[in-house]
């Protein structure tokens, strides 16, 4: 496969990946309970970084205390505990010849009740709209709320920077604060804020806007995913608010545009037929795109559907479980299982540290570190 685009350079950012396969940002409950990365967390992405050129994005985390209220053992990036922690992973990498976007994120109502509590903050969102019946109903924000929260991911930015990180993609999917906002299943506000496409997208534009002129727009990007129906999500018709959300990134010069397609099915189709095109044909920049792709799927992509794209696969589960999984890719080797069992096993090295690589890439050069 080494033939394929997946396998040429392209320039990101500030920097050049040597290749077009980067890891997705994974949640695994391993730091500790004060949100502070961990040693093991330096020996993972390290592992992960086993590849040069390689961009990896880290797992999801929170922009400051009231972002949480759920998640107990992800990552922050507020206190100096933190910044410095995530520094010796930055180094780590780095000093392996690869790259790491810091993904910053706030729960909004997919906080957790019990776990608000006893962090002593308050469940909120953009409307008293909860996920489901058995959620907790958010508090609608304040203004003043909304405008403390954009302060917010900017000082988390200029945190992500200083903690050695070559830039921060916003975590505007999956159902969390910025999804929030964008979607009229959860946004009924009436203000600003709220009850248009153009207002639903305020929030998110003015994270990127202040980011933007904080850290520079090579070290800002963004991820979606219109699709998906995770934590109550999908308007009836997500087409006219992303399309606006990403002319606006456009206009920005975001790093990149991360997107999030919907699951390639057994027989290579899209659920429901829902693809992103309206998404590729709006972005002319580098393209991240993920969606539970195999290897012969990400080569289709590249080679075959988007040839004039500037797109990088993102794998997740694969990433997990191979840590050599680009060379594994390349020398068309056979992948490790894996076990989801241990995908959010707090604190635990089984299903972390200890997917072996594969002999060939041990008898590589890359091993020689």
């Amino acid at each position: 496969m080494a033939e394929s685009r997946l396998f040429e350079p392209l320039r990101i950012g500030n920097f050049e990946v040597k290749h077009r396969i980067g890891m997705a940002p994974l949640t695994r409950f391993r730091a500790t309970i004060d949100r502070v990365p961990t040693p093991m967390m330096k020996e993972y992405y390290g592992q992960r970084a086993a590849v040069p050129g390689t961009l990896i994005i880290s797992e999801g985390t929170f922009i400051s205390p009231a972002a949480c209220g759920g998640f107990p053992y992800a990552p922050g990036i507020w206190s100096e505990d933190q910044i410095s922690a995530w520094k010796t992973i930055t180094d780590e990498v780095h000093r392996k010849g690869c790259y790491i976007f810091c993904q910053i994120a706030a729960l909004g109502r997919a906080a957790q009740a019990e776990e608000s509590e006893k962090q002593g903050i308050s469940v909120v969102g953009p409307s008293a709209i909860p996920i489901d019946e058995s959620s907790p109903v958010p508090r609608a924000m304040t203004i003043p709320e909304i405008k403390q929260t954009i302060r917010d991911f900017v000082t988390a930015s200029e945190n992500a920077i200083r903690a050695g990180f070559d830039g921060v993609e916003f975590h505007g999917a999956s159902g969390f604060l910025i999804d929030q906002f964008a979607q009229d299943v959860s946004n009924k506000r009436d203000d600003e804020y709220g009850g248009s496409v153009e207002n639903r997208s305020r929030f998110i534009n003015e994270i990127m806007t202040a980011v933007v002129d904080a850290v520079g727009p090579e070290r800002a990007a963004l991820r979606l995913s219109p699709w998906s129906t995770f934590q109550g999500m999908t308007m009836e018709n997500p087409i006219p608010q992303y399309a606006d959300i990403i002319d606006k990134a456009g206009r920005l010069g975001l790093a990149y545009l991360h997107l999030v397609e919907a699951r390639l099915t057994e027989n290579h189709e899209f659920v429901d037929g829902k693809r992103l095109d309206f998404a590729y044909k709006l972005w002319d920049g580098p393209l991240l795109v993920a969606g539970g792709y195999e290897a012969a799927d990400a080569r289709r992509l590249v080679d075959e559907e988007y040839p004039d794209k500037k797109i990088v696969v993102i794998f997740g589960r694969h990433f997990l479980s191979n840590p050599d999984l680009v060379y594994r890719i390349r020398e068309g080797l056979e992948l490790n299982e894996y076990e989801r069992d241990t995908f959010y096993a707090i604190g635990s090295e089984v299903g972390y540290l200890d997917y072996p690589f594969s002999e060939k890439y041990l008898a590589s050069p890359y091993a020689s570190d």
